[in-house]
């Protein structure tokens, strides 16, 4: 039965996402790489940016997080204005198209801060794509500064933001959330955000943090709960599984996942979210080598070249200090697939 749903393109209900996990893991990527090769064929999709991450001050404790800095860190610090327009004036010189600007929930800076910093970057390159502020961090924003978040969203978009990424989404149920991350934005609040967001006219990512102590039917759930959200707004441009690393935190998984169940979860995302366009393997989580052959596996976006990466590589990931784009565009063209550098919102560039 679940294979002639799966031949015939049908959309599947909870408990038949979630034996897609029974199927091997060849037969899955298959019918992923299938739905893939239909809408993309070879093309795998990048896109030169930038990731700054401006403070590793943060009010909230998630038990996953290995970059905030809330507990008597020596290591504390906050970014000027001027060092984040510095940042950002010399990575214009290696044409990027994007800058990505997510950081911890800092009480201390001010609503300014986080919102002037934006329109400053506008006003100097006005090329640039600005992706800016995950739910996570409007929900903080509100209700430190005691603004609604459609306040939030206005003054967002008044100050230059153009998408927002899907960070903060981490597991949408309540009671894994309330071990991972307690007194952050709750599950149906950042879906919240997002509607309003979308309903601004304005594209977002959606992201889901797995490998941790969620059970795969919380990752079906999660999945459906966009895929709901995508049938009302159609604002997601795509899906990023974000694999959990498991150095310098408090949750003490020992054993991280195989790359075997990272790869069937990339393909149940694909045949599951028939409706948000794009899956993102983020090299960044997966590691290269798993991302690009999550591109047989579904995904048709790698993310980007980032520069510098500073939450993932606390946690022990290997992207400090991203990768050269000639490096980047090789590896995906010796994978056998078509390189196609994107914009924020992939419109085709070359």
């Amino acid at each position: 039965m679940i294979l002639k749903k799966l031949e015939d393109r049908q959309r599947l209900n909870f408990d038949e996402a979630l034996s897609l996990y029974d199927l091997d893991l060849i037969t899955l990527g298959t019918y992923a790489n299938n739905i893939r090769e239909d809408r993309f064929g070879k093309k795998t999709y990048y896109n030169i940016n930038r990731h700054i991450n401006p403070t590793n001050v943060c009010k909230d404790v998630c038990q996953f997080c290995a970059y905030s800095a809330s507990r008597k860190n020596p290591d504390q610090y906050t970014m000027t204005h001027d060092e984040i327009l510095d940042t950002v004036t010399n990575s214009v010189k290696n044409n990027i198209d994007e800058v990505h600007i997510v950081s911890a929930h800092n009480p201390n800076t001010g609503l300014e801060w986080y919102l002037e910093i934006f329109k400053k970057i506008k006003d100097k390159f006005p090329q640039l794509h600005i992706k800016a502020l995950t739910a996570a961090e409007i929900h903080f924003l509100s209700t430190q500064y005691n603004k609604s978040y459609e306040e939030i969203i206005d003054l967002m978009c008044e100050n230059g933001v153009d998408s927002m990424p899907g960070g903060g989404a981490e597991i949408f149920d309540e009671a894994v959330r309330k071990r991972i991350c307690g007194g952050k934005v709750k599950s149906d609040e950042w879906l919240q955000i997002h509607k309003l967001w979308h309903e601004k006219g304005k594209k977002s990512n959606a992201t889901m943090l797995f490998g941790h102590i969620e059970s795969r039917a919380n990752r079906i759930d999660h999945m459906l709960r966009l895929r709901d959200l995508q049938d009302i707004t159609g604002g997601f441009n795509a899906f990023i599984p974000l694999v959990y690393q498991t150095q310098n935190n408090y949750l003490k998984v020992k054993e991280p996942l195989t790359a075997q169940e990272i790869l069937k979860t990339m393909a149940i995302s694909r045949i599951v979210l028939d409706n948000i366009p794009s899956l993102k393997a983020y090299w960044v989580t997966s590691t290269m080598k798993l991302a690009l052959i999550a591109q047989e596996f579904g995904a048709n976006d790698l993310d980007g070249t980032i520069e510098k990466e500073s939450i993932q590589s606390a946690a022990g990931a290997n992207s400090k200090n991203g990768i050269p784009l000639s490096e980047f565009v090789e590896l995906i063209k010796n994978s056998g697939f078509e390189p196609i550098r994107r914009d924020s919102l992939y419109k085709e560039l070359d």
